[in-house]
């Protein structure tokens, strides 16, 4: 019988998080999670939180024609959006840029990442944003 040295013994590895882009997109594809919470509300932009553990957020989106966030920035959290259908309009700050987001689209954002997300269609959009660790939003003139 061989003895293993104690330090030789490999430890369990802790669980990979995933990237918050695939985490929009899985839920993004399974509507029966979020449909019962979608609501559309004339006066301001719809969210609801769908899920927040110990490494993000989850939060469900809807957009009326018209509506948009201000310019803004999620502090120090990073994470990503999908859209799920609609069109939405992405002005991002730091690269003077204007991004047409079509349904199935992703965005990723890092720390500091200022922009403003618009629908500026015809139609409703709904997307699914998420946010590791916390949801802040922080405005700009």
């Amino acid at each position: 019988m061989f003895a293993v040295p104690e330090n030789t013994v490999a430890l369990a590895a802790a669980p990979a998080h995933k990237h918050p882009a695939r985490i929009a997109t899985e839920f993004a594809l399974d509507r029966d999670r979020w449909k019962s919470h979608l609501r559309y509300d004339p006066v301001e932009r719809f969210s609801t939180l769908l899920e927040r553990t110990d490494d993000h957020e989850v939060w469900l989106m809807s957009w009326l024609p018209g509506q948009s966030t201000d310019l803004h920035d999620h502090g120090s959290a990073t994470g990503a959006f999908t859209i799920v259908s609609g069109v939405l309009t992405e002005r991002v700050m730091r690269a003077n840029t204007t991004l047409e987001l079509q349904p199935g689209q992703s965005r990723v954002f890092a720390p500091h990442y200022v922009h403003q997300v618009s629908n500026n269609g015809p139609d409703p959009a709904v997307s699914i944003h998420v946010y590791r660790t916390t949801r802040e939003m922080r405005t700009y003139p």
